[in-house]
Parts: C-alpha cells; sequence; structure tokens
C-alpha cells in the first residue's frame, strides 16, 4: 500500500511537473510574441517620429530669408552684405513703432483698446516678401509687405494684405 501512495504521489507531481512545464512555456511564448509585436511597432513608430522630424526640420527652412539662397544672392548682386542687410530692414520696421499719429504708418487697422497698434514679430520670406505680425495688446493680426530699396538707403514698404484678428 505505501509502494502505490508513493507511485500515485509520484505520478501526480510527474503531471503536476509536466501541467507547469507546458503553462510556463505558453505564457513565455505569449510574452515572446507580445515582445517582438512590440518592438516592431516601436521601431515603425521611431521611423515615423524621424520622417516627421524631418519634415519639422525641413519646414523650419522654407520661406525664409536666410535659407533662400536665390533671395541673399539678389541683394549680394545689388551690392548689400547679408550680415548687415537682414539687421537693416528688421531695425526700419521696428523704428515704424515710434510714430507720434493715431494711426500706426504700415498697420491698416487703427488700435481699439487706445494703445498703439506695434510691429512685435518679423519674417522676411525672400528678396521681395515680408510677413509682419502686429498687436495693441488685445487685437493682433498679421500683414504680407512687400519691400523694395531704392538708392541704397531708401527704404519703401508697401502692404500687399492684412488680416485682423478677433480676440
Amino acid at each position: 500500500m505505501k509502494k502505490r501512495l508513493f507511485m500515485y504521489l509520484f505520478i501526480f507531481t510527474l503531471l503536476l511537473v509536466i501541467f507547469q512545464f507546458v503553462n510556463s512555456k505558453n505564457i513565455i511564448e505569449s510574452y515572446d510574441k507580445k515582445l517582438t509585436r512590440y518592438m516592431e511597432e516601436n521601431t515603425e513608430l521611431k521611423d515615423s517620429i524621424r520622417t516627421m522630424e524631418d519634415i519639422k526640420a525641413t519646414d523650419l527652412y522654407t520661406f525664409k530669408f536666410d535659407t533662400n539662397d536665390d533671395a541673399m544672392t539678389y541683394w549680394e548682386n545689388q551690392g548689400y552684405r547679408i550680415s548687415e542687410f537682414v539687421p537693416f530692414i528688421k531695425d526700419e520696421l521696428m523704428n515704424l513703432n515710434i510714430y507720434e499719429t493715431e494711426d500706426h504708418p504700415l498697420v491698416p487697422y487703427a488700435s481699439m483698446t487706445g494703445s498703439k497698434m506695434l510691429i512685435d514679430q518679423i519674417r522676411m520670406i525672400n528678396h521681395k516678401w515680408i510677413v509682419v505680425s502686429f498687436t495693441d495688446g488685445t487685437y493682433w493680426g498679421e500683414m504680407l509687405l512687400a519691400y523694395d530699396i531704392e538708392d541704397k538707403k531708401n527704404l519703401k514698404f508697401k502692404v500687399i494684405e492684412s488680416i485682423l484678428y478677433q480676440p
């Protein structure tokens, strides 16, 4: 009887060990498949992020005077040094913020808050156009300006289009 009891215990233990082994093997294979799938998805997502970053980096250089060789060459052929030219244009636009009249010399909208409309951001697009942002603290807008230099000193701005946003 003792022999049979040991034999049953041995068979039971053997079955339990086999069950545990198979169950553990299935669990490990399942985790391995999930891990492989997650690693593949992660690689795909990293590739997508890298592509988006490349597009963003390209977008940062699009429509910017500093990266537009044709625009810089145009003004260099006119006898200007680009390192002095861009600050000159921006300074001239910012100097227009100092005015005594009620209306800004370039901004086609009057201030509705009692404070002055001021140019606050400037982005040179190419050798002929500038995008300018303006605000009076509450209302803001944007303008597309054309610019040209006559006689190496006389800078002319012309508003091509403008928009005023609602707060």
